[in-house]
């Protein structure tokens, strides 16, 4: 490629190729090779559990269903898929691919690939660092849930509690009950100003005094993941031997309990009936590439981390096949657990399953369009409090919440942890336990603004500006330095030397076209069409939008910034090929 010389020509900054190129440096980084020093998989499904774990979260189960149903239910699996097989998996399975061969994390890889983008490396770190703050507060969260379910009668089921309101309204089991737009459900009330303590909080700008409750629940799941990481993949790969598979079985039982549910086939009618006029509107592709994007997880730097710890010959192209499909399967899959029970809390109030996702009351499954946190902690646990056996289902429910998070979680601190590490081996190799412990208290203590009356609303900004736009903008840069820079003829060349073929033509050309600008049509769309920031009816003032820039600059800058400082410090002018 003539653009892929010029660069190394000119500075040398990127990785270097064969000795007979007389642009490529005569003393090449050599490929990290497995060692005894470097920890492996135990089991081959210790990977896998892994990857699967980290990649079906939170998000990726509970807001598909909305996803789907919003842009034309069943039409919108078209769309979806082509995305998938189009950008995400094949991002997906460069990933993999890149972490395998190399064998280091996310910061000392691009040694490697192209050192003048090494500042990719810090951002991912700093990003996973964002998403700590806040996601294992909503574990937390489900932490709170799973102690208040084990009571006869739980605890969200009656509006005769010392935090319930006058605008509390319990419409299960009653007849003539009427819902205005002041109504609010038991569970939502219990979420928002029991859990939460929202209304004690004004905004942003006076989010309260920390909720010791919330701290303690925060306490124990930071204490699980220190004891299930500090050992390495060794530990953590048989942690998820339950934390990836326990959710499956709770789905299962979930979805069984709610197919017998009266109503629930007006459920599955309503999220699967095809409204194939959909299709038309680009909002829907937005969406269903975005869907898929953060469904898998590429970019942020787990995938890196967790494949670089597998044999040099493992297949991982396999693997990028099977764990998409479990993904996508899932997400799928889910959206009939949810519908179902929707279905049934239609039947209950004798509306139909439209009137009840679209009333005007926080209970609106509607709302989970850009919070599906409202479907976690009010929609779906006020339908298994009305149902028989409802402490059991709680529990269990709650018990699969927290085992979704925490599977991320491990996923998203072991990128840091193994970025750090290979970046400074000679200080930390031998301080694994340290670090890790280190890294959790910092966590800890970066998460405590979320835990705060107004924590949700922190948790809210840092959702949408340290994670949204600036990850897809890393793993645009990350796919363009691969398939460009270091050369999708070499990068192919190393899958090979790994599995021994080439990838097809098929690979080739999504890495170096269609996935950059599956990426960049993401980027793009969201620049042109922001939406406006609201949660509980607060919309958040123009100074925390400017905070928030700040903060989704504050990871993508250390790109340029290291660009900067390589082409500075790199001996020699851009007019001459030094040696690094």
């Amino acid at each position: 490629m003539p653009h892929q010389e010029q660069v190394m020509v000119h500075g040398n900054l990127c990785a270097p190729g064969p000795p007979n190129n007389a642009g490529y440096n005569s003393n090449p980084v050599p490929v990290i090779i497995q060692t005894e020093s470097r920890d492996k998989w135990s089991k081959k499904m210790d990977f896998l559990l892994s990857v699967i774990g980290f990649a079906v979260d939170l998000g990726n189960v509970w807001r598909f269903p909305y996803i789907c149903y919003q842009n034309g239910g069943g039409a919108f699996l078209i769309p979806y898929v082509l995305m998938a097989v189009f950008g995400g998996v094949p991002l997906f399975y460069m990933e993999l691919a890149l972490g395998q061969f190399h064998r280091t994390g996310a910061i000392s890889i691009w040694k490697h690939i192209c050192p003048i983008f090494k500042g990719i490396g810090f951002a991912i770190c700093i990003i996973a660092l964002y998403v700590s703050f806040y996601y294992n507060t909503i574990i937390a969260w489900a932490l709170f849930y799973f102690y208040s379910s084990f009571s006869s009668t739980l605890p969200w089921t009656s509006c005769d509690n010392a935090w319930n309101t006058e605008n509390c309204t319990n419409y299960f089991g009653k007849d003539n009950v009427t819902w205005t737009n002041y109504s609010r459900s038991p569970a939502e009330e219990f979420y928002t100003r029991n859990v939460l303590a929202v209304h004690e909080s004004s905004g942003l700008g006076d989010v309260g005094y920390i909720r010791w409750q919330l701290m303690l629940c925060l306490f124990l799941i930071f204490t699980i993941v220190y004891f299930s990481l500090w050992k390495g993949v060794k530990t953590s790969g048989k942690v998820v031997w339950v934390t990836a598979t326990l959710p499956y079985v709770v789905l299962l039982i979930l979805m069984i309990r709610g197919a017998t549910l009266p109503g629930a086939w007006k459920g599955v009618v309503f999220y699967l009936n095809p409204k194939w006029e959909k299709l038309k509107e680009t909002s829907v592709w937005v969406d269903a590439a975005a869907q898929i994007f953060f469904s898998l997880g590429p970019g942020f730097g787990v995938l890196l981390a967790l494949s670089s710890y597998n044999p040099f010959n493992n297949n991982c192209y396999r693997d990028a096949i099977v764990t998409s499909l479990v993904n996508c399967l899932t997400s799928f899959v889910s959206g009939f657990v949810i519908f179902t029970v929707l279905g049934y809390m239609a039947e209950q109030r004798n509306v139909n399953v439209e009137d009840v996702a679209r009333d005007k009351g926080e209970l609106s499954f509607f709302c989970a369009a850009s919070n599906p946190k409202y479907l976690l902690f009010i929609t779906y646990p006020e339908a298994i409090a009305n149902m028989v056996g409802s402490t059991f289902f709680a529990i269990i429910f709650f018990v699969m919440m927290i085992t979704l998070g925490l599977d991320s979680t491990f996923g998203g601190l072991e990128a840091i942890i193994t970025a750090v590490m290979d970046e400074y081996p000679d200080t930390l190799s031998h301080r694994r336990e340290l670090f890790v412990l280190g890294l959790v208290v910092v966590c800890f203590l970066g998460s405590l603004s979320t835990l705060t009356n107004g924590g949700a609303y922190v948790v809210k900004l840092l959702e949408e500006f340290g994670v949204g736009s600036p990850i897809i903008a890393i793993v645009f840069l990350e796919a363009t330095a691969v398939s460009w820079f270091y050369g999708i003829n070499r990068f192919s060349n190393d899958i090979k030397s790994m599995l021994g073929y080439t990838p097809g033509l098929f690979w080739k050309v999504c890495w170096v076209a269609i996935s950059p600008a599956f990426l960049a049509y993401i980027i793009i769309s969201s620049l042109l069409n922001p939406q406006p920031l609201t949660l509980f009816d607060y919309e958040f003032p123009d100074w925390s939008i400017t905070v928030g820039y700040i903060i989704g600059a504050s990871s993508f800058m250390w790109i340029p910034i290291y660009m900067v400082y390589k082409l500075v410090w790199t001996p020699g002018s851009l007019k001459q090929a030094p040696k690094m």
